[in-house]
């Protein structure tokens, strides 16, 4: 299964929906290429929809970490909604779960970009 990415703004948040498997290899590179962009467009609130994600393996984590600390240093904010249980699983495993700012909803999500 190969990884979808699709983008859409939202009372200026750009919304990145992901599903498949977020794993080594092209799923990492496309996510990254794509917040990238994002962020050379100039949006710099941005928020990960996870829902779709059905896999994600450490290479995954690795780049959400380098996805959030790159959008970090250049005054941006990176939030994660909608995680499915296997991603909370691995996220609270990892402990990252606290790195991450999460949300149920997409509605919930929003407000906390205020």
């Amino acid at each position: 299964m190969t990884i979808q990415v699709s983008t859409r703004l939202v009372d200026g948040v750009a919304i990145v929906d992901i599903s498949g498997q977020l794993r080594l290899g092209d799923a990492t590179g496309k996510l990254r290429d794509v917040v990238q962009q994002l962020a050379r467009d100039g949006y710099h609130k941005i928020l990960l929809n996870l829902s779709g994600v059905v896999h994600i393996d450490s290479s995954g984590i690795g780049e959400l970490m380098t996805t959030y600390t790159s959008l970090r240093n250049q005054g941006g904010e990176l939030k994660l909604m909608n995680l499915t249980k296997n991603v909370r699983n691995l996220l609270q495993v990892t402990r990252l779960y606290t790195v991450f700012d999460v949300h149920e909803d997409q509605a919930t999500a929003l407000k906390s970009f205020q």
